[in-house]
């Protein structure tokens, strides 16, 4: 099986199935097209299988003309038909892991994936888990139960893992140019997937185990979180104390060593941070040992949209203004700027929170055009024009998307809140910003 698939990657007649057609997926099963393979794309969603066989793409990141010109080649198709898997050398699972309302992994994405992929499994194969979960998934979830249904390790199957590193946004670093930490289950496992992946990525990181590979992805987003909780805290720290973080951290990083940069905001987003920690902290539990640190972390970042929602009321009331009847605009509403991606934003709930406090809220962001609230109604952004901006009683910018000209809203705005210090404290006379203290 070794010499197969070696031969078989090496000169590109490796069939590939990419099961999960987001973020992580789309782009994947696109680069090993480029590379030469026959790729299939698999997607439940059939709303994205007939967008995509339009030619169309629905991630920022991949342009339409990338999706038509991997058509136009023959190495690449999608389906939402698990048929269309049939007889595959390799599958590659980047579907969700999202936690459930008790905070716990729910890896049914993986196994619905697994039970497509062992449907049409005709003869050897190897697959390649790229979605974020806890460390023993590999094992436990896809070598183990094949290994007791008689198949043998090496002979008939090879399981890796590789955790997926996109960055929706990051115009610098993708799929080609990120470091690919890989691990497998078997020696030949780690040997052909990191084969595999460096047909398509400059550097692969070959690790000893899957569980190595699985943990070094909690540990990436748990140390980001935390640093992030930490900031975020001096920022109200710094608030009640009366100091300027934002000079603080300007002041800090000019230190060329043992100090790394982290900015505060008004809460976290995206599927990993938000996430990946709880995950850590899950299987720290099962291990009977308590991660105090992480879940501080995470009650800390969790609070932020209620301390933007209550920076908000403060700014109106230093203008004798309160927040029920008074007209807000949210300016960026996904968890990240230049991205279209609502997942875990913040901006959804400082927009439910100011809403119930009986404010009149409208957003505006041109990649994100509307979203489905919590009560189940559709929010429509505003168009982009500064003109608007002086009915409100207050803009808060929450999203630095470089389609924004920050100049213009400060100077048709009446009154803003600014939680990433977008505008450098260049309006003080009409702007409040997070860590400032109240005046």
């Amino acid at each position: 099986m070794r010499d197969q698939f070696i031969t078989k990657i090496n000169n590109r007649t490796a069939t590939i199935g990419v099961i999960g057609l987001g973020y992580v997926g789309l782009p994947l099963a696109l680069s090993f097209a480029e590379a030469g393979f026959y790729v299939t794309g698999f997607d439940k969603s059939e709303v994205k299988i007939a967008l995509l066989k339009q030619g169309k793409s629905d991630i920022l990141d991949i342009s339409s003309e990338t999706v038509q010109m991997a058509f136009s080649t023959g190495h690449f198709q999608v389906s939402n038909q698990k048929e269309s898997l049939k007889g595959l050398d390799c599958f590659i699972i980047c579907v969700p892991t999202p936690l459930t309302d008790s905070y716990e992994p729910d890896i049914s994405y993986i196994q619905e994936a697994l039970d497509t992929i062992h449907s049409e499994w005709e003869s050897q194969m190897l697959v390649i888990l790229e979605s974020t979960t806890y460390p023993g998934t590999s094992k436990e979830l896809i070598h183990e139960p094949l290994i007791q249904q008689g198949y043998l390790a090496d002979q008939d199957f090879m399981v890796a893992y590789s955790p997926e590193r996109v960055d929706p946004g990051n115009k610098k670093f993708k799929i080609k140019n990120t470091p690919k930490v890989v691990g497998g289950t078997t020696e030949n496992s780690l040997e052909i997937s990191t084969l595999l992946y460096q047909s398509i990525v400059e550097q692969v990181v070959p690790v000893t185990s899957t569980e190595v590979a699985e943990m070094s992805k909690l540990l990436e987003n748990t140390f980001r979180s935390i640093n992030i909780a930490f900031i975020n805290e001096m920022a109200i720290l710094c608030e009640q104390m009366g100091i300027d973080i934002w000079e603080t951290i300007q002041a800090s990083e000019t230190k060329p060593f043992g100090y790394m940069k982290f900015l505060p905001g008004p809460g976290i987003g995206g599927h990993c941070i938000p996430l990946d920690p709880m995950y850590l902290n899950w299987k720290a539990k099962k291990s009977n040992h308590s991660s105090r640190l992480i879940e501080l972390a995470q009650e800390i970042n969790r609070e932020m949209p209620k301390h933007v929602a209550s920076k908000a009321k403060e700014a109106l009331l230093q203008h004798n203004k309160v927040l029920k009847g008074s007209k807000i605009l949210l300016m960026g509403m996904a968890y990240k700027e230049n991205s279209n991606d609502l997942r875990e934003s913040p901006s959804l709930q400082i927009f439910d929170d100011l809403q119930k406090a009986g404010s009149m809220v409208e957003f505006c962001d041109p990649l994100t055009t509307y979203f489905i609230d919590k009560h189940g109604y559709k929010q429509e952004s505003i168009e982009l024009d500064y003109t608007l901006m002086e009915t409100y009683d207050l803009v808060i910018l929450l999203v630095n998307h470089d389609c924004f000209d920050r100049n213009k809203i400060a100077n048709k705005s009446q009154l803003i809140l600014d939680t990433k210090n977008s505008l450098n404290n260049q309006y003080p006379e009409k702007t409040i910003r997070l860590g400032d203290k109240a005046k």
